[in-house]
């Protein structure tokens, strides 16, 4: 067979479509182990054209096989000697689509089990997040009701000064003694019920 058989040509092209295809699918598998540190257009354009490469694959990887099935149901009173294919050029031909095939399919399972695991990782992150939200509104709420605990403590505790600064001006030392006792008792109930709460 001559170099200018259009199978031979085809059979260059699918090779080279293939070689790109294989050097897409590694910068594809590469940017989803990367995750969150690369751009999305970066995934999404690479996506897309692997896809659109793996497309063109099989549409020319169709019609060589239909050419072929065309040539071989034609009368053999139609085909010049020179015309005729070779039995094993035919068979080699079919072994080269069929293996270019598996693996177009191949790389397109695997793409398809990636992105469902890149899917799955997004639901349970959502999931997360969603998690998350709650908790920080419930400790919100758990905060305002600290700081208004705070604040009622600590109008309590600016009474118990000001009665404090009363007694420290009585004249009889039993007297402030006693009231100072009094005082720090009340003072500890306080401190108490305020961490018991």
């Amino acid at each position: 067979m001559s170099l200018e058989d259009p199978f031979f040509v085809v059979r260059g092209e699918v090779q080279k479509a293939v070689n790109t295809a294989r050097g897409l699918y590694q910068r594809w598998c590469e940017l989803l182990q990367e995750g969150a540190a690369v751009g999305r257009e970066e995934l999404d354009w690479t996506t897309n054209e692997l896809r659109n490469g793996l497309r063109s694959i099989e549409w020319d990887l169709e019609d060589l096989e239909e050419t072929i099935d065309i040539l071989e149901l034609l009368p053999a009173t139609q085909k010049s000697p020179s015309d005729l294919l070779d039995a094993s050029v035919v068979s080699a031909t079919s072994r080269y689509i069929e293996e270019q095939q598996a693996t177009q399919q191949l790389i397109v399972d695997q793409q398809d089990q990636q992105l469902e695991m890149v899917s799955g990782s997004i639901r349970v992150l959502k999931h997360m997040s969603g998690r998350v939200g709650e908790e920080l509104d419930e400790q919100g709420i758990m905060l305002d009701a600290f700081t208004h605990e705070m604040d009622h403590t600590q109008s309590r505790m600016d009474g118990v000064l000001r009665k404090m600064a009363k007694v420290s001006h009585m004249t009889s030392d039993r007297r402030q003694w006693c009231a100072i006792v009094v005082l720090l008792g009340v003072l500890l109930v306080v401190l108490i019920l305020l961490f018991s709460l």
